[in-house]
């Protein structure tokens, strides 16, 4: 998904989201969502969020849902670190938008450091369709403790 494209312009951030979505059929931005990272041992998930969305982030989180999959609703998925490299390429075009802050690449960057750097850690991608969705996991209920705690 590599591109030489630019995205400059807010407008032209609007057109990329709008791409993106157009390869989910039906597609809803979630309510809230995120990347964190998590570990394999010590007992349950413990999973850290660099950066949560609480109805912000639509470009990120579709572009991020077009590379992983997810058709919509609540879930979580397991990303791995190529899927992670990939997701961020996809997203570079938008930092040529000065206009906007843009936390999710940031936030991304840092989960693939994490990545590199330990190998008990692993990267998972949470979408939250209604917070009065049942939590689909620990992942899920990390996030909603999170945003919650902002």
């Amino acid at each position: 998904m590599a591109t030489d494209e630019q995205w400059g312009t807010l407008e032209e951030l609007a057109v990329a989201r709008e791409r993106f979505a157009a390869r989910i059929p039906g597609w809803r931005p979630p309510a809230q969502w995120a990347l964190g990272v998590a570990t394999r041992s010590g007992g349950p998930a413990c999973t850290a969020f660099p950066h949560t969305n609480d109805g912000t982030g639509p470009l990120p989180a579709v572009a991020l849902a077009v590379l992983c999959g997810h058709p919509g609703g609540t879930a979580t998925y397991e990303i791995g670190p190529e899927l992670l490299d990939e997701a961020i390429a996809a997203m570079t075009p938008a930092l040529a938008c000065t206009d906007v802050p843009h936390p999710n690449v940031a936030a991304w960057r840092t989960v693939r450091e994490r990545l590199a750097d330990d190998d008990d850690a692993y990267a998972v991608a949470v979408y939250i369709a209604d917070p009065a969705d049942p939590v689909a996991d620990e992942h899920d209920a990390a996030l909603r403790r999170a945003i919650s705690a902002e």
